[in-house]
């Protein structure tokens, strides 16, 4: 009767601690989403954005990629600023109650990401380098969920590191399928080629702080800056077509997919800014490792291409990767280490 007492108390002692320790890991937000309509604007820019890849590559083809960055992103600020200006009646008052800080330096942020992004790319020597330029430009998910810790207040568990490294090497088996890499000739390609390497770490660090400090610093306002950023973009990039004197040849295909373009960059942007404002920083970001997967899952649909067997792994490897590292990941105090 004793020892049967002794084993009820000590099953009893036990849920209490389990239940303890659920009642502490709810508290502190992990495993929960806050799935509201500005978190579910941050997945619809993903979606927007793997949309985009396919029909990107053959804009940059016909007209050049900065010609075409040009075009597409002054389009895009366009759309966005002429229905800023129908929400708002003709007002430019929501904009001027912007903080300035915001202004300037998500602005700054926003358009160096670009400027940084394309010009690896076009330094790049070859395809191969390319590639792995844009590997260094997918660090961004990882780092925004890193900088979340620092500017953001976040609390992480151990668990974000196995978490960042599966979903890393997710990123890499989808992007390099059927390509010979390795971290060898990523160094090597790296010193031969500082410049191009440097500026696409640049473009994944840019746009990790834009997307933590467009939280820290616009998350009571109403709305958001992208509209100006997109025109900034677009401007930028028409000056450097101007330094180079490109005239590149336009044809109908071209025009229409910038058409499409410049509206998707429109929506794409504006959901991720009011995700980042609003929504769930850490679970957009960690959702955001699957950009590549599902922009190559479409590409694959769209050229009728097969995929092969290591895109599916990179499939399992991101899912896996992400979910950790989202879980890893909360909003109080106490999450570290245990």
């Amino acid at each position: 009767m004793g020892a049967h007492h002794q084993a009820t108390g000590h099953q009893a002692g036990l849920g209490t601690g389990a239940d303890f320790k659920a009642r502490r890991l709810r508290q502190e937000g992990v495993g929960k989403v806050r799935f509201d309509r500005y978190t579910s604007a941050g997945l619809g820019a993903i979606l927007v954005w793997s949309t985009s890849v396919p029909l990107a590559r053959s804009l940059s083809e016909q007209v050049g990629a900065v010609v075409g960055a040009a075009a597409v992103h002054l389009l895009g600020g366009f759309l966005s600023f002429s229905f800023f200006l129908y929400r708002t009646r003709g007002s430019l008052l929501p904009l001027r109650r912007l903080p300035g800080r915001y202004l300037l330096g998500c602005g700054a942020l926003f358009v160096l990401y670009m400027l940084a992004l394309y010009t690896a790319v076009g330094l790049a020597a070859d395809r191969h380098q390319a590639l792995e330029v844009g590997l260094l430009n997918y660090l961004w998910p990882a780092l925004t969920i890193l900088f979340s810790l620092l500017l953001l207040g976040k609390k992480s568990r151990i668990t974000l590191i196995p978490g960042t490294l599966l979903a890393l090497g997710g990123v890499i088996l989808v992007l390099g399928a059927g390509r010979d890499f390795s971290f060898v000739s990523l160094a090597d390609n790296g010193g031969r080629r500082p410049a191009a390497y440097a500026l696409g770490l640049a473009a994944a660090v840019s746009w990790a702080l834009y997307s933590n400090l467009t939280r820290r610093w616009a998350e009571e306002k109403s709305g958001g800056g992208v509209e100006v950023f997109l025109l900034a973009t677009g401007g930028a990039f028409l000056f450097l077509a101007w330094s180079r004197g490109e005239s590149p040849l336009w044809t109908w295909r071209a025009g229409g997919e910038v058409l499409f373009l410049g509206s998707a960059t429109a929506l794409g942007y504006l959901l991720w800014d009011l995700a980042m404002r609003k929504g769930d920083v850490v679970f957009v970001a960690a959702c955001s490792y699957s950009t590549p997967l599902l922009s190559t899952l479409l590409g694959c649909l769209y050229l009728d291409v097969a995929a092969g067997p290591d895109l599916w792994l990179g499939c399992l490897l991101i899912v896996a990767g992400s979910v950790l590292s989202w879980a890893s990941v909360s909003d109080r105090a106490g999450a570290g280490g245990s």
